[in-house]
């Protein structure tokens, strides 16, 4: 067997609006595919050449001990001011490691998301 890449990952979500406030309204991520009908709702949003979906997937349950996505910014400081000005809550204030600055917020279901900048 050969993995050639990842094909999306998925985060559960209980509510459609206030998921999409987050991943759209703070982080500023542009929706794709997106389908609301029949109760089931998901959509999608590509992140360089990777896909992140959102949705109330029968099989996935929110958590915090789950995987987590982290996504690298341009500016960190500007990254954390801006998610403080949102009050997007944080489960780990900004720390540095030896290659990178890092953080780690949580979404409204609860999912964890790392904020992440490489130093150069």
């Amino acid at each position: 067997m050969k993995i050639l890449e990842f094909a999306f990952i998925v985060y559960p979500s209980t509510n459609l609006e206030r998921s999409r406030a987050l991943y759209e309204g703070v982080l500023g991520l542009t929706p794709g595919m997106f389908m609301n009908e029949g109760g089931q709702f998901y959509v999608e949003y590509e992140i360089g050449p990777h896909t992140l979906g959102i949705g109330n997937e029968p099989f996935l349950k929110p958590s915090s001990d789950g995987a987590q996505l982290v996504l690298e910014v341009e500016d960190f400081e500007e990254a954390i001011a801006h998610l403080k000005k949102h009050q997007v809550p944080f489960t780990m204030e900004p720390f540095e490691m030896p290659i990178c600055r890092a953080a780690i917020i949580e979404d409204p279901d609860g999912n964890r998301l790392g904020i992440h900048k490489r130093k150069q």
